[in-house]
């Protein structure tokens, strides 16, 4: 383990579409600076993901020094500002939670609902918002955006590998959306972490990832398939559900650069105890 490092990083800027990689980037309370900051609702306010609209998966994101950039194919790309404030509030729900965002724009809007072929709001987490962790799984200083429940997802490139030889495949790690790749260690060597730093920042990893529908979708073209949940479901099972990666909260804020020094401080027993 002396020789883990950190090997990638991706934000989603907007839940469930596609990600950002990065060689460096900024934690901030919520996570990485942007992540999940941003997130679409149908018009009950509830959110929406590629487990309802696989589509999302084509929508492409980009940030610059003041706009999120929205593309998909045969659309003109559209730029909205990196910190709306005169959008109306809005009571989202977020599974069984519910949580204060603010509108965007018509435009964007408009922009989504054409291409998704479904009438649904971009909204924004802002800076007033303050959504906490389950404290099953947390402290009560653990904040969130719009992620389902934790800042970051950990997997290690030696857990794909492991998997992909069972499938006998070559899935490549973005179908399963983690922040943070590490490499230099055992696959799933990070079901048995409970504490670790990466760099200059701590984290606490309390609970393995359940994985749905999404990384059974090709994110190149949004279509279905049975793999890697077949597998999965045969290796990875556990109470009715299946795990890859670990859900993961940080303890301090800073810069994550490719490269960073990843040192296990505290293990425990395997989660899933598989």
């Amino acid at each position: 383990m002396t020789h883990a490092t950190l090997s990638a990083i991706t934000l989603y800027p907007v839940k469930s579409l596609a990600g950002i990689s990065v060689s460096h980037w900024p934690v901030t309370e919520t996570g990485l600076q942007y992540d999940r900051k941003w997130m679409l609702i149908d018009n009950n306010r509830q959110f929406l993901s590629q487990r309802k609209l696989p589509q999302m998966a084509l929508i492409k994101t980009a940030l610059t020094g003041n706009h999120l950039i929205l593309s998909a194919s045969g659309r003109e790309s559209l730029p909205l500002p990196l910190m709306p404030t005169d959008g109306d509030i809005i009571n989202c729900t977020i599974w069984d939670e519910q949580c204060d965002a603010r509108s965007v724009s018509l435009e964007a809007d408009q922009w989504l609902s054409s291409f998704l072929n479904l009438d649904c709001r971009l909204v924004y987490q802002h800076d007033e918002t303050i959504r906490q962790v389950d404290p099953r799984y947390g402290r009560y200083t653990d904040n969130v955006a719009f992620s389902d429940g934790f800042p970051f997802l950990i997997i290690s490139e030696n857990s794909l590998v492991s998997l992909n030889r069972e499938m006998q495949l070559n899935l490549p790690m973005t179908r399963f959306r983690p922040n943070l790749v590490i490499s230099g260690c055992p696959g799933y060597a990070e079901d048995s972490w409970r504490e670790i730093s990466i760099g200059a920042i701590d984290f606490r990893l309390p609970k393995p990832c359940s994985r749905c529908a999404i990384p059974a979708i090709d994110p190149d073209n949004a279509q279905t398939g049975k793999e890697p949940l077949r597998t999965l479901k045969r290796i990875r099972k556990w109470q009715n559900n299946v795990y890859f990666g670990q859900n993961s909260l940080h303890d301090q804020c800073g810069i994550l650069a490719i490269g960073d020094t990843v040192q296990v401080k505290v293990t425990g027993a395997k989660q899933p105890p598989i």
